[in-house]
């Protein structure tokens, strides 16, 4: 059997030398690699503030959570590694059973397949001729390498065509006619021309209609009644188009589900012939603000009863002043946390135990700086705070230690996460 990852890329990791590059590692680790640093077990007390780290056990109960609903469901799982761009989590995902990994542009296609990653899907439409040209050598050169990507225009097919036929593509391309839905992001809006885009795609010879493709958490943010009412709607229209269409491979594609409503994805496609692939990204490290409010586990639709999923990046920031009566001015900010779907939320002072920092608030980020109102936390002390969508936390740091438990008195560090973002 193929890898699904190469694993020697994978493990190779632990040999790259830590140094100024990597702001989250004290200096007194410099020179080290990430082996030693993580045979070492540094104390999280070891390390400076501003820090973002990511806690082990989370981590596995999530993966474990996520694998087991795609399984018992009989859905595909091909997470969305953008979240990430972390190629260590990659491997356990797919270790986890994963089908395959996704992906949004090609200079993330290009980290993974430097690593190896065997099924890719873009969640996307590639046009740029060079970036065509760059991945017909490599599915050339790697009869195992399986792709692919989106289209929701026949202008889009005519150009993937005529950049693929100038680079002398060997292998078609498989791709899926995505479907769109009022004021979305990318889709076709009407299902008629869905169908003559599907007629365009079979007649490029670079090209194979492989399914059809939809994103449903463009359509609808809140997981209230108004929002699955959307979201089911235009997953029956998903549904309604993939029926229609006359496939060039014998087993199709399916795929939808972000990580607010692959519930909604089951229920409505999960019955559907060929291959349904949910795209969930988020899972593996969760939050602790928009999908702790929306994901499926929280709302009781996903796992088994009471499963939950947990919260796996924490911010740790040090008040660094207190120049008035119930405010305090931490030293991590925009460059550091998350804040786009939802601010940070002081949870405890790191050495108190596990008491929650009282009446504490954030009321706003600066670039280095973070607001916190109404808390008890003095000059000196370390605040762990939980933060919001890990898509736009995790990219503002090259090296993210993971600690053996967050909630520790004293955490340990147990391992480094490499991103590339």
């Amino acid at each position: 059997m193929v890898a699904n990852i190469d694993v020697s890329a994978v493990e190779a990791l632990g040999e790259e030398r830590l140094d100024w590059r990597h702001k989250a590692v004290p200096a007194s680790a410099h020179g080290l690699t990430v082996e030693q640093a993580r045979a070492a077990r540094l104390p999280l007390a070891d390390f400076g503030t501003p820090l973002l780290t990511l806690d082990a056990g989370a981590l596995d109960h999530n993966l474990r959570a996520m694998a087991g609903w795609a399984d018992a469901a009989g859905l595909l799982l091909a997470p969305h590694g953008k979240t990430t761009m972390a190629p260590q989590l990659w491997r356990r995902q797919l270790d986890a059973g994963a089908w395959g990994i996704t992906l949004a542009n090609l200079p993330q296609i290009r980290v993974a397949r430097a690593f190896g990653v065997r099924r890719i899907q873009l969640a996307n439409t590639l046009l740029d001729p060079v970036g065509l040209a760059w991945l017909a050598a490599r599915m050339a050169e790697d009869p195992e390498f399986a792709f692919v990507s989106w289209v929701d225009s026949a202008r889009a097919v005519e150009l993937m065509d005529e950049a693929l036929r100038a680079a002398g593509a060997e292998r078609p391309i498989e791709v899926c006619v995505e479907l769109g839905g009022p004021h979305g992001r990318t889709g076709v809006r009407d299902d008629a021309e869905a169908r003559a885009i599907a007629d365009t795609v079979r007649k490029a010879p670079t090209l194979r209609l492989a399914g059809v493709a939809g994103y449903e958490g463009a359509l609808a943010h809140d997981a209230d009644t108004e929002g699955l009412a959307t979201v089911e709607t235009y997953l029956r229209r998903m549904a309604s188009l993939f029926g229609d269409l006359e496939y060039e491979t014998d087993d199709p594609i399916v795929t939808a589900g972000g990580s607010a409503f692959f519930d909604v994805v089951a229920d409505v496609l999960g019955g559907l012939g060929g291959r349904v692939v949910v795209r969930s990204g988020a899972y593996i490290v969760h939050d602790d603000g928009f999908y702790r409010e929306r994901s499926p586990f929280s709302r009781g639709t996903g796992g088994t009863a009471g499963t939950r999923l947990r919260s796996a990046m924490h911010g740790w920031a040090r008040v660094v002043s207190r120049p008035e009566p119930g405010l305090a001015l931490v030293d991590a900010g925009k460059r550091d946390l998350s804040y786009d779907e939802g601010l940070p939320e002081p949870q405890l002072v790191r050495g108190r135990g596990t008491a929650p920092v009282e009446n504490a608030r954030v009321t706003a980020l600066n670039d280095q700086h973070t607001f916190v109102v109404d808390g008890d936390a003095e000059v000196g002390d370390v605040v762990r705070l939980g933060l919001s969508h890990p898509c736009t936390a995790l990219d503002k740091w090259l090296l993210i230690p993971v600690v053996d438990d967050a909630h520790a008195e004293d955490p340990v560090v147990v391992d480094y996460i490499r991103t590339w973002f």
